[in-house]
């Protein structure tokens, strides 16, 4: 039996707002791939739609859930407040050599406040942060996605609990951690031009196993060493913490959302 009970209810319109915000965020990060070279390169990483875009599309994500009754004053508190925190353990850490504790709090609050509303925690989480540290840049929608998709992934787990989900969540955070930034890399790799390390570059008139053999390449010379860190750090912080958080935000959840089955 499925015991979860998402703080937003799934619903045939969070289900297409969260597919169009997935579409997008898609097509955000592999566009270069997918249109004429030469019209990439001379566009470059410069997306001013996409934040914008993006915000606009999770504000649908929202009315929809106000239209439905899905969400009222405790849904948004509890959203709120667990954004603020993944905002200020973003701030403490500031990502130095990849450390970042925000992913255990979206890990674990994606896998208890469910689909889209941890989508939805991931996306807030990094805008808080990088309004609190004036971080705010072209990376920064590209971020809210990529962030929202560990969010929302950690809600896809198998309902398992106990020690098992304690070791599947710890498991999912270190791969997360190494995949959160392979997807980011791709908002500037195919702009890095000679500036990118010799045989690592996007070469856009090479074949789609080359390219992925030079992308490869390019983050394992540069960004495994910042991502395995982020990894590591979120499994163990998993693994030490996860069974008071989880009780906590499972107590919070069936708090706030009157109306659906409790779960021990």
């Amino acid at each position: 039996m499925d015991r979860r009970t998402d703080l937003l209810p799934w619903s045939w319109a969070s289900t297409a707002a969260m597919t169009l915000v997935t579409v997008v965020g898609v097509l955000s990060f592999t566009w270069p791939f997918l249109v004429d070279s030469e019209a990439a390169l001379a566009r470059g990483n410069n997306a001013p739609w996409l934040f914008p875009a993006l915000v606009g599309l999770l504000g649908a994500v929202l009315l929809a859930e106000l239209s439905r009754g899905g969400m009222d004053a405790k849904v948004v508190a509890t959203l709120g407040v667990l954004a603020a925190m993944g905002g200020a353990l973003r701030v403490l850490s500031a990502g130095t050599a990849g450390l970042e504790p925000m992913f255990f709090l979206v890990v674990l609050g994606g896998r208890v406040l469910g689909r889209t509303a941890g989508f939805l925690l991931g996306a807030l989480a990094i805008i808080t942060g990088a309004f609190l540290t004036g971080g705010v840049g072209p990376w920064t929608p590209f971020q809210m996605i990529a962030t929202g998709w560990v969010g929302l992934g950690a809600a896809l787990l198998p309902d398992w609990r106990g020690r098992a989900e304690r070791w599947l969540l710890a498991a999912y955070g270190l791969v997360t951690g190494l995949a959160y930034g392979a997807v980011m890399n791709l908002w500037f790799w195919p702009f890095l031009g000679s500036s990118a390390p010799s045989g690592a570059g996007f070469d856009p008139d090479a074949s789609l196993a080359t390219q992925l053999g030079h992308y490869g390449v390019f983050y394992g010379l540069t960004s495994l060493g910042w991502d395995l860190p982020r990894g590591v750090l979120t499994a163990a912080l998993v693994l030490i913490a996860a069974r008071p958080v989880l009780q906590a935000l499972r107590r919070a959840v069936r708090r706030a959302a009157f109306g659906l089955p409790q779960t021990p």
